[in-house]
């Protein structure tokens, strides 16, 4: 067995692989680091504080600045400063303050509708402006903060990149490979072996999946000690799911390289592939936020898909019959794109 040409071919995928320190970085260190950086950079902090500007006298106010900054700044939530008009305006404008009050009978609000942080801002600073004034809630009402597993940006953000790099892998990992050595002359010379043409593209595969595992437990491992993200379904339904993906994406990584014949032309297919689905694959935010006529195309995707399961799985503990969507979607992308390399693959 361990002669077989099917065993010979994937044990050389794996050299070429480990061979390359670069390969190994961009595959196990950079969605580490990534997963790093964003999740202390958008850590749950609550909103902070949010910076008011008060027009001061003379500037269209009333002189009633000192005691609206005195009541705005009872609140936690908010950081009044007395502005000018004109640095008033242009601090509004390039969002260094979220709301500008103007004093006077009525109390004017001045802030951008579109921006979360100034409609918060808007709210924030009319309830201590009202309570100041001795405005009483006719209802009573007690408060009940809770913080449920899966609700920080992290516990979203780490089986976005999981799904992103089994196609990053997927793609770079099969695509560049065969292209390189098709630009080398290797395919010509393995067509005078006793090979079989389906043995060497499916040691692509197998390779793929013999590193597989490693990347699992990279990055899950990772997000577990740093964030303590867990995983709240089954751990063999998330292994049957990655295997899934990077079946998949091994397929279409062989099919974008089944007719190119230069690293740069490889190199541009796989572009044209992965930018859309970096865009709106939901990685790095929901694909929800995209209009409602997209969203038809962007659930047909396969990183779409992937992501739906991961998360389902990792997040809601969701059992494989609920994401049999998905799965559904990235095996028919795996199975046709494989089908249609097998069949216009070109060895020269």
């Amino acid at each position: 067995m361990r002669d077989h040409a099917l065993v010979q071919l994937t044990l050389a995928r794996m050299r070429e692989f480990y061979r390359e320190p670069e390969a190994i970085f961009w595959v196990f260190g950079f969605p580490i680091v990534l997963a790093f950086a964003l999740g202390i950079a958008f850590r749950n902090r609550g909103p902070g504080e949010l910076k008011i500007g008060v027009l001061g006298e003379g500037d269209g106010g009333d002189g009633g600045d000192s005691a609206l900054v005195t009541a705005l700044d009872r609140s936690p939530a908010l950081a009044a400063v007395v502005l000018d008009s004109a640095t008033a305006r242009v601090q509004l404008r390039t969002g260094r303050v979220a709301l500008v009050v103007v004093p006077g009978d009525p109390i004017v609000y001045r802030y951008d509708s579109t921006r979360t942080e100034s409609r918060l801002a808007r709210l924030e600073a009319d309830e201590a402006l009202q309570r100041a004034r001795g405005r009483v809630d006719p209802a009573r009402v007690r408060e009940e903060r809770v913080v449920e597993p899966g609700s920080r940006y992290i516990d979203f953000l780490i089986p976005g990149l999981l799904g992103m790099n089994l196609m990053g892998s997927g793609l770079w990992g099969v695509g560049f490979s065969v292209v390189q050595a098709r630009t080398k002359k290797l395919l010509k010379r393995f067509m005078a072996t006793p090979m079989r043409r389906s043995h060497y593209l499916m040691s692509f595969i197998f390779s793929r999946l013999l590193f597989l595992f490693l990347e699992i437990a990279a990055l899950v491992g990772f997000g577990w000690l740093m964030f303590r993200v867990g995983v709240r379904g089954s751990l063999g339904s998330l292994a049957f799911i990655t295997i899934l993906g990077a079946l998949s994406f091994a397929g279409l990584g062989m099919l974008v390289a089944s007719r190119a014949r230069t690293i740069e032309a490889v190199s541009g297919l796989m572009n044209l592939v992965m930018l859309p689905m970096w865009i709106l694959s939901g990685t790095f935010f929901s694909y929800a936020r995209f209009p409602d006529a997209m969203q038809p195309f962007v659930k047909a995707l396969p990183l779409t898909a992937l992501n739906d399961a991961l998360r389902a799985v990792m997040i809601d503990g969701a059992a494989l019959v609920r994401v049999g969507g998905p799965l559904a979607i990235v095996a028919g992308w795996g199975l046709a794109s494989f089908a249609v390399a097998l069949r216009i693959f070109r060895w020269r």
